[in-house]
């Protein structure tokens, strides 16, 4: 398990993720300490922008340290109950990763194409209901992939962190049916929640040209830029990792494809 087995690369490679994992540390811990403690943060937006940073905090912490050791070790390798662990919180924090970016569309749509009734839309009671429904459908998700993906047998394991679908192509046992549970849940999981983003940006061009100021169309994409920039990613990276064919497919690039949504 490991990102390389070319040695001359471990330690350039442990210094360059030990220190993004730290950026991703510091950014995130930073986000949710200053949108907690500043009371002008208190706003829809800031609040699902900090459970957008608990995500991807919590993403970056169940793959990185076990990346880092891996670094440093002679033999990378993880036992099954030590890899369900991680497996569990990465699905459960990925899967509300998804819908959480959907939300934070919507939110924009709001905002920028019902400004008079955005106060009254998005109320603080929504905003829980918003957040709270991702995480109580990607808990379920979870402990249904991971229970019947941990009781079927292993081939060896040559991946940086427990994801299910590198884990499917490594197992010995008969994987047809928890295959096609996890094709039908991803396609619904990625299509739902991009749908959701691009309707919701559709709509949000379609307001912007209508604006007559410039200044107006300005901070309307200064709102959303740096949203749609972390869709682009999120999003792109997947669809190149999970849309490949069983024979195009390669390990190494799948390794590099998670890196930009697991980082």
């Amino acid at each position: 398990m490991g990102v390389t087995r070319q040695p001359e690369l471990q330690a350039p490679l442990f210094g360059v993720f030990l220190i993004i994992y730290a950026i991703i540390v510091v950014g995130n811990l930073g986000m949710i300490t200053l949108t907690q403690v500043d009371s002008r943060l208190h706003t829809p937006m800031y609040f699902f922008i900090k459970h957008l940073a608990f995500m991807d905090l919590g993403n970056s912490t169940v793959i990185c340290p076990k990346m880092l050791v891996n670094f440093t070790a002679d033999q990378n390798s993880i036992s099954y109950y030590a890899c369900a662990t991680p497996l569990a919180f990465f699905l459960m924090l990925i899967i509300c990763e998804f819908f959480v970016l959907s939300v934070m569309a919507y939110d924009r749509y709001l905002a920028i194409c019902n400004p008079l009734l955005y106060n009254v839309i998005v109320s603080q009671r929504l905003c829980h209901v918003l957040v709270g429904i991702p995480y109580l459908y990607s808990t379920f998700q979870t402990l249904m992939f991971t229970i019947k993906i941990v009781i079927l047998t292993f081939c060896a394991i040559s991946h940086f962190y427990c994801d299910d679908v590198p884990l499917l192509l490594m197992l010995g046992s008969n994987v047809q049916k928890i295959e096609l549970l996890i094709i039908l849940f991803s396609a619904f999981n990625l299509i739902s929640s991009l749908l959701v983003v691009l309707v919701s940006y559709i709509l949000i061009l379609i307001a912007v040209f209508r604006m007559r100021s410039a200044e107006g169309r300005k901070k309307a994409f200064s709102t959303c830029g740096s949203h749609l920039m972390v869709v682009v990613v999120f999003y792109g990276s997947l669809l190149f990792m999970y849309t490949q064919s069983n024979f195009t497919r390669s390990f190494d690039t799948d390794k590099m494809a998670s890196v930009f949504y697991t980082s």
